[in-house]
């Protein structure tokens, strides 16, 4: 009788916890998808790189350091998704630069976007990140030779990386980036739904069930 006593006890404690676990999850999506509603015009801003038909019903945006290992490593699943959804799907950067000195490379990507390069410097910085990150911390001065081939106006590129447009549009980013609670990169929301749990497969489930609900 004890025994199964015990036993019951100890169902009831696991079935407990395992509600109160849910409860909390669910808690914390409910407060982080009722925070990006009350800030959806945070999310995106005018001066933002982005890819994709306008008229797409699915939005992604994700907010990324340059500095990011992850980030580099999610780019290819991303830019996979827009061309397997090339009608569907809309995405917008939003640079969250976390790492030291890591503002001073997005200042160079907003540069570049300005002479039309913004994709093709991204892509080049990604490809050598590993040159110009040592732990974790942005070496600026072996940026330079990785985009030389790029067809860039290096002079053009420095001056712009220094004015006061681009030092607002950082501002920005990282004021965006308070008021919607982004702590890690990549970041990402969907159709202003934010992904509550990280990696791939999660982002690819998320993203597919917002195309089966706009697209049934």
């Amino acid at each position: 009788m004890k025994k199964t006593l015990f036993i019951s006890a100890g169902i009831l404690l696991l079935l407990a916890f395992l509600a109160g676990t849910l409860y909390f999850k669910a808690e914390q999506t409910g407060k982080a998808e009722q925070l990006a509603e009350q800030n959806r015009a945070g999310l995106v801003r005018d001066y933002s790189p982005q890819l994709g038909p306008t008229a797409a019903k699915v939005r992604i945006v994700e907010f990324l350091d340059p500095a990011c290992g992850t980030c580099k490593n999610f780019y290819p699943f991303v830019k996979d998704m827009l061309i397997a959804h090339p009608e569907q799907l809309h995405l917008t950067l939003r640079y969250a630069p976390f790492h030291d000195n890591s503002n001073q490379v997005v200042a160079l990507l907003y540069a570049a976007d300005k002479q039309g390069k913004h994709w093709e410097t991204l892509e080049a910085l990604f490809a050598a990140q590993d040159d110009w990150v040592t732990n974790h911390v942005v070496q600026p001065d072996r940026v330079w030779r990785h985009i030389e081939g790029l067809g860039l106006d290096l002079n053009q590129l420095k001056a712009d990386m220094s004015s006061p447009a681009v030092t607002q549009k950082i501002a920005q980013d990282m004021a965006d980036v308070q008021t919607l609670n982004v702590s890690k990169t990549p970041d990402f929301f969907v159709n202003g739904k934010p992904l509550t749990s990280f990696g791939y497969d999660q982002l690819k489930q998320l993203v597919d069930e917002t195309l089966a609900s706009e697209y049934p």
